[in-house]
């Protein structure tokens, strides 16, 4: 199988991943903060290794605002759910994943708060379209930093100065970027930074993390023990245990640990310009063949592009390149529902989505493009 779907979760692993997964699973597989004895704080150990790597990674000053949650999609709706209250306004883009456009349009309906969501041009240009769009009543800027349908970057660090200037809080989803590009919450004027470990950061998937910073104000989702001062019935306000109750993913953070080493010894940069050689290869071949709709971003890109063929669904297309190629890549809407409205694509059924991965060779591209120019004769009259 050549596997092209990156974009939705990083494959293959490190083989360090499932190494340190299985060494925490069978050596040391206790529950981290419960308890004194040497199992339970060699798991202890793993967690905070691992937060303090992440904090290193991604800039942060002090390492207890960041938590550990399941997913970047608990994460952004602990971020906004935590952070807006009735009569607020807030300023998002319509490339966001509905993992940001649905806690939003929830909130939104039940007529709680109000939104505007900026169209896909104006928001990418810097911030102007962002500060016009701001309301005495704003309190929280929402962007991706990068679309998972045409790769296309937000200038966050246009938008977190001015996010600063106006004292209104700036959350990202760094989903597709953590690992693959450079982010550095202080130097970028990020509050709240949303993300997976499955996908560029090379760990597992079923763990991710939120970081907020620690002048902001956020109300935990929910509650239950952390293993620190359980004698009291009051809800903890200490980070980063009051957004932590429950047992924590030891295995997967012990594998996000392993995955964040692998990039780091990799290097982000070098991890960027080999799967931006395979894109810029993908984007040659592809757009040889007649009949196909590419949707790549201009200028500087994430390593993803979506693409449509004229008179055949995208989910077919999809299928024939798993059945008969042993090609596996993205098809449908993607969650960005917006995104494939300005793109026009939603009478195609959405998009064929391309996001090869460090891992992948020139041969995956090239048998990809081959394999396209096939299905696109034989539907051809």
């Amino acid at each position: 199988m050549i596997y092209l779907d990156n974009a939705a979760s990083s494959w293959p692993k490190p083989p360090e991943v499932a190494e340190a997964m299985a060494e925490c699973v069978n050596r040391f597989g206790a529950n981290p903060g419960r308890g004194g004895h040497r199992l339970a704080r060699q798991a202890t150990e793993v967690v905070e290794e691992t937060r303090q790597s992440l904090a290193g990674f991604f800039g942060i000053r002090d390492a207890s605002h960041l938590f550990f949650v399941p997913s970047a999609t608990y994460a952004l709706n602990q971020a906004i759910q935590g952070t807006l209250r009735p009569g607020d306004h807030v300023v998002s883009s319509a490339w966001e994943h509905n993992a940001v456009a649905r806690p939003l349009e929830a909130l939104r309906q039940a007529g709680v708060i109000e939104v505007t969501w900026l169209p896909p041009h104006a928001s990418l240009e810097g911030s102007r379209a962002w500060q016009e769009a701001i309301l005495p009543s704003t309190r929280l800027l929402v962007a991706t930093h990068a679309s998972n349908v045409n790769g296309a970057i937000h200038p966050i660090e246009a938008i977190g100065q001015l996010a600063r200037s106006r004292g209104i809080p700036l959350l990202v989803d760094v989903a597709q970027t953590a690992g693959i590009l450079p982010i550095d919450v202080e130097a970028m004027g990020i509050t709240m930074l949303a993300f997976p470990g499955h996908k560029g950061l090379m760990g597992p998937q079923g763990i991710g993390g939120l970081y907020v910073n620690p002048d902001h104000r956020l109300h935990p989702l929910i509650h239950g023990g952390t293993g620190n001062r359980s004698e009291e019935l009051n809800p903890l306000q200490e980070r980063p245990w009051s957004f932590e109750p429950g047992t924590l993913n030891t295995p997967g953070i012990a594998g996000l640990q392993a995955g964040i080493r692998f990039v780091e010894e990799t290097g982000v940069e070098n991890i960027h310009r080999r799967e931006r050689e395979w894109m810029d290869r993908l984007i040659e071949g592809l757009r040889g063949i007649s009949g196909i709709r590419l949707f790549c971003a201009d200028g500087e890109s994430l390593p993803l592009l979506s693409f449509s063929v004229d008179g055949i669904d995208a989910q077919e297309v999809a299928v024939i390149l798993d059945q008969h190629y042993d090609i596996a890549v993205r098809s449908g809407y993607h969650c960005a529902a917006m995104a494939h409205r300005s793109l026009k694509t939603e009478n195609e059924g959405g998009t064929v989505r391309v996001s090869p991965g460090f891992f992948n060779t020139e041969n995956d591209v090239d048998s990809l493009v081959k394999a396209v120019t096939e299905v696109v004769h034989a539907f051809q009259p």
